[in-house]
């Protein structure tokens, strides 16, 4: 459920998308707050569940993790014991990143990081074919990202 965000917490979340470990103080001037009047509507959106968390952006490269692959992966059946037998098992698979529910041609759209063809190979091998009712995969190979934005758009 959406909540209602006034302009001041939109340039909020837009500071702290771009900069997490911005200070409070740094933050409050940025949005032209009271470093109190900050931090209670930083722990308000937290609290709300707006921000989620706080991360890192790693480029993947710099860790051995170059290869981007975007697999389509379409299951025996719809029944949602094995959409949640599936779910569970994905979540174990080194190298994913996402895992999407999809409309459409294919069930999810699950997106790996790997060092290379050879690690992907080895990760279809052991991981994605052994998934619980999986009947296809087509994997994609990105071959470079054009845009990747460390956070939401906050309008």
């Amino acid at each position: 459920m959406a909540i209602n965000l006034d302009e001041t917490d939109r340039s909020i979340l837009s500071t702290l998308g771009v900069d997490g470990r911005i200070s409070n103080v740094a933050l409050a001037e940025e949005v032209h707050l009271s470093p109190s009047a900050c931090l209670r509507r930083v722990r308000r959106l937290e609290e709300a569940g707006v921000i989620e968390r706080y991360a890192a952006v790693i480029d993947p490269a710099k860790i051995g993790k170059a290869t981007s692959v975007f697999v389509d992966i379409s299951l025996s059946s719809q029944r949602e014991d094995l959409f949640d037998e599936f779910e569970a098992a994905v979540k174990e698979v080194p190298g994913v990143m996402s895992c999407h529910l999809m409309a459409g041609d294919a069930d999810y759209v699950v997106q790996i990081l790997c060092a290379d063809v050879a690690d992907y190979e080895q990760i279809h091998r052991t991981y994605l074919s052994r998934l619980p009712g999986v009947t296809r995969l087509r994997s994609s190979f990105a071959l470079r990202t054009v845009t990747s934005k460390p956070a939401y758009e906050i309008d």
